[in-house]
């Protein structure tokens, strides 16, 4: 299966070169070919050179992109002259997809501004632009005006907006799982459901005495439970938990997975403490390292906007993510801080991981009952934070969208941990407090901010802070 697939309108304007048009497509078809995406696009016999320039060119290519709907991701509207910048539009209306787009206008050569080769685009791109806006479509633009499409620049402008495609439709039409009522202290992450399904994201629920009666249901020697246990030992080394914690940490993990299979859940936020520990004796971060690892990103504490601020770092990335607190100065370094939990850290933020209790918790609810989290340390390398809040009072999303890099500083502590540099820190968390942000934090390893701005501002119509990103 291809990485991506796209539309791709191919515009043009009769009276410049017909030659351009066939490089272009080629161009096009040559750079999808190595880049391993799929095109969905007019064959060249099917309109004029496989171009779109007239209302019936738009037809056609419409009724292409709505015969593909359920495959096609985004669009990419490529300029290899000035175009025709009704026929462009009016494609994209005709199709009624509702899809990231992306803008593409071919540079002209100082030394072939004849007939016979000049192409316009410079100006055509900003024409296109204007039609698009007027039809109420939003898109995405190149770092350039003009490129070519065998730059490297392009190959980077085309994997970002791979990436801000992922994050947009993934969102909108995430299915989020919340297990279990929020921890009662924690006010911090209440959030509006109505919010999230307004942009497309839907909240299923369940009590967790359901699926703690359905756990208690299952035979220690019930052959699912056998095969759990063997990849939870598999997964981490866990030779300081009791036989029994693991059982019970099998048993649980089968019953959750079952329920966000029926429910085709993406994400899923437990109710981590304390009625599980209480009620059923352990810890459920090992169940949620694996699922995030799985790429089904599960946040602690019922915190549902911190699971699709997890989900949307990870269709950036492509990798796992974690959700984590802000939690201490690391000495008297303004920008640098520990990244912290007890823990439920996906395996590949942690090469040396092990199953453990939390220290924590097992002041006030025994360490027996803890059992279950994981525990490392993340090396150096770069790092995406960022953090999806439902703003209820003045009926929107917000979010801020961050990177930094994760060091090698001495830490000596327990849990998920890792020590972060992030330039101007205090400034970030200055603006956190003043804005009503949550504690806790969502991360993905790599760069990846530029591609969540665009998909969060652009696509998603929600507040954007860009801390350190370029205006």
């Amino acid at each position: 299966m291809a990485r991506a697939t796209l539309g791709v309108i191919v515009g043009n304007r009769d009276f410049f070169p017909d030659r351009l048009i066939s490089e272009g497509r080629e161009d096009i078809l040559a750079l999808f070919r190595s880049m391993d995406i799929e095109p969905v696009m007019l064959e060249a016999a099917e309109t004029k050179l496989g171009s779109v320039e007239t209302y019936a060119h738009a037809k056609a290519c419409a009724d292409l992109f709505r015969r593909n709907a359920n495959r096609i991701e985004g669009l990419l509207v490529t300029l290899p002259n000035f175009g025709d910048e009704k026929g462009v539009a009016d494609t994209v209306k005709l199709s009624g997809l509702n899809v990231p787009i992306l803008v593409q206008a071919y540079p002209d050569d100082l030394d072939r501004l004849s007939v016979e080769r000049r192409r316009d685009s410079f100006c055509g791109k900003i024409s296109v632009c204007n039609n698009l806006r007027q039809y109420g479509f939003t898109f995405t633009l190149t770092e350039h005006h003009t490129i070519h499409p065998s730059s490297d620049s392009f190959k980077t402008d085309l994997e970002k907006f791979i990436g801000v495609c992922k994050v947009v439709n993934g969102l909108r039409n995430a299915r989020l799982g919340a297990v279990g009522a929020r921890p009662s202290a924690f006010n911090t992450v209440r959030y509006s459901e109505k919010l999230l399904q307004h942009s497309g994201m839907s909240v299923t629920t369940v009590d967790f005495s359901e699926i703690l009666g359905l756990a208690g249901c299952l035979a220690d020697n019930d052959m699912r439970v056998q095969a759990r246990l063997r990849e939870i030992t598999g997964y981490a080394r866990a030779n300081s938990v009791p036989p029994q914690s693991l059982v019970r940490m099998a048993k649980l993990g089968i019953v959750l997975d079952d329920w966000m299979q029926e429910n085709e859940l993406q994400a899923s936020a437990l109710q981590c403490w304390n009625s599980l520990q209480r009620n059923y004796g352990i810890n459920a971060c090992t169940l949620m390292s694996m699922m995030s690892q799985q790429l089904l990103p599960s946040a602690c504490e019922v915190d549902i906007t911190g699971a699709v601020s997890m989900y949307a770092l990870q269709l950036a990335s492509n990798t796992p993510a974690a959700l984590d607190d802000w939690n201490n100065n690391y000495g008297d370094d303004p920008n640098k801080c520990v990244f912290f939990h007890c823990g439920n850290w996906a395996r590949s933020f942690l090469p040396h991981v092990e199953i453990s209790n939390a220290p924590i918790l097992g002041t006030t609810l025994g360490v027996e009952n803890t059992y279950g989290t994981v525990v490392g340390r993340t090396p150096a390398g770069p790092v995406t934070f960022a953090r999806i809040t439902t703003d209820d009072i003045n009926g929107m999303i917000r979010t801020y969208v961050g990177e930094g890099n994760f060091t090698d500083d001495p830490l000596d502590t327990f849990g998920s941990r890792a020590v972060v540099e992030v330039p101007d820190l205090q400034r970030l968390l200055k603006y956190i407090c003043k804005n009503g942000f949550e504690h806790h934090v969502a991360m993905t390893a790599g760069h990846v901010a530029e591609v969540l701005v665009e998909a969060f501002e652009t696509y998603l119509g929600w507040g954007v802070y860009r801390h350190g990103y370029k205006q």
